[in-house]
């Protein structure tokens, strides 16, 4: 196992799509921080300047390369042949694009201090401010951040079910975009479409999706998901772990 996530963390090091897509994180942060104004210094900080959608796209991206292109390219056959067995390679492509992920969220962290540092974008904000929860706007942020890892954690889950299912990166990256940016709106309309049950309904997985808007919008969302915070915290950890068994059960049995 030790073996395949180096070789793993290796390749992604090497690639070049994996840095310079960062920049599209940058300049999305700098359009949110334009688009919102300084009347939003406070959220724009908490949320690390909405950075959470991009994030999400940066990883269907990058993670399709790790799946799906090897598939497609064929070079899973090598990988295969000096892995120990497949459930080590497929451990080790999920943990290596969990901790990009980490890594894109400790950059977003990194320029929102930077933003709030300097008057640029928005008015600085003193970090002991109190803000949501009644907690101060650092801790806003670190809260934020975590909790939209749980979150894109639920897409990387998405992300290697779709790649085992699909060898197209191509056909992998749209279906999963389009799950990010309207997800929500679908889980919205099937829950006011009042069919079945709407108990049942509304633990649909699309509607985990809001956990993080959630969070820093309780009020909002809370009306939207029709669950509290610590209900879609629940369903998103169910999920990420259903999406991420199956997407090894395919693995397993996939042929190469």
């Amino acid at each position: 196992m030790y073996t395949e996530l180096k070789q793993e963390l290796y390749k992604l090091g090497h690639r070049k799509l994996p840095w310079w897509i960062i920049s599209f994180l940058i300049l999305f942060m700098i359009f949110m921080g334009l688009a919102m104004g300084r009347d939003y210094s406070k959220l724009l900080v908490m949320t690390c300047y909405d950075s959470s959608q991009a994030i999400m796209l940066i990883l269907v991206v990058v993670g399709s390369t790790i799946f799906s292109m090897e598939f497609q390219n064929k070079t899973i056959l090598m990988v295969m042949y000096r892995a120990s067995n497949k459930g080590a390679v497929y451990l080790a492509k999920f943990i290596t694009i969990f901790i990009y992920n980490v890594f894109l969220h400790l950059v977003a962290m990194l320029v929102t201090i930077f933003f709030n540092t300097v008057p640029i974008l928005v008015n600085p904000v003193a970090w002991s401010t109190t803000y949501e929860y009644q907690q101060s706007l650092f801790i806003n942020m670190i809260a934020t951040t975590g909790v939209d890892i749980v979150t894109s954690t639920l897409i990387i889950s998405l992300i290697c079910l779709t790649s085992c299912l699909i060898n197209s990166d191509t056909i992998v990256i749209v279906v999963n975009a389009l799950i990010i940016f309207m997800g929500s709106t679908l889980s919205v309309n099937l829950l006011n479409a009042n069919i079945g049950p709407i108990k049942l309904i509304r633990w649909n997985p699309l509607n985990m999706l809001n956990l993080t808007t959630q969070y820093y919008n309780y009020a909002t969302y809370h009306l939207t998901s029709m669950l509290s915070s610590t209900q879609l915290l629940i369903g998103t950890l169910c999920y990420t772990a259903i999406f991420t068994i199956l997407g090894y059960l395919i693995f397993r049995r996939k042929s190469f």
